[in-house]
């Protein structure tokens, strides 16, 4: 377990992060980038659950939450040639196939889409699509930094599927697609 007595450090004053493995990088390097979009991706997912309410769904996005973490330590830690430390923290293909079959079983039950859906509908839907959104930043950082370094193809796969499933529940949460608001091209010339 992580046990953090002091939360500053001071280590980051002149501008640089640490890694996983004791290297540091600047602040602003692309994958830095990446793990902090994570972590607010991570905290908009929070607010999506106080909006939900007592939901079987919040549970879902609970043990995302835990995974975010995990993925933000996979992005903070370099994969070295050759073979991976024993000790790294990565995100696997098990956590991507859960989200897979997650989506799979909400979508089952919803309408098949006629258009485009606004980010919108109840509370709840629109807290979604927010941490969805953000999600899609998170992914967008992470494909950037990855082509600058090596990350691991799944933490790719885990943000990809992450928002697909973020779209899906948004769209549960509207009464399995009834409250949808739909975009209408050019409704407002």
């Amino acid at each position: 377990m992580v046990k953090l007595n002091k939360i500053y450090t001071r280590t980051g004053d002149g501008g640089t992060t640490g890694l996983a493995d004791g290297s540091r990088l600047p602040k602003y390097a692309p994958r830095m980038q990446a793990v902090g979009d994570v972590d607010e991706a991570n905290s908009a997912i929070g607010l999506a659950i106080v909006a939900m309410g007592d939901r079987a769904e919040t549970r879902w996005l609970t043990t995302i939450q835990n995974d975010l973490f995990d993925l933000g330590a996979d992005l903070a830690t370099p994969i070295p040639e050759g073979e991976d430390e024993p000790w790294a923290l990565r995100i696997v293909a098990s956590q991507v196939a859960r989200l897979e079959a997650e989506i799979d079983v909400m979508n089952a039950e919803l309408a098949p889409l006629d258009s485009f859906v606004l980010p919108g509908g109840s509370a709840a839907a629109a807290a979604v699509h927010l941490a969805r959104a953000i999600t899609r930043r998170a992914e967008r950082s992470a494909m950037a930094a990855a082509a600058d370094v090596a990350l691991n193809p799944q933490a790719l796969a885990y943000l990809n599927r992450l928002s697909d499933l973020l779209f899906v529940l948004a769209r549960r949460l509207n009464d399995n697609g009834a409250r949808d608001v739909k975009w209408v091209p050019g409704a407002s010339r």
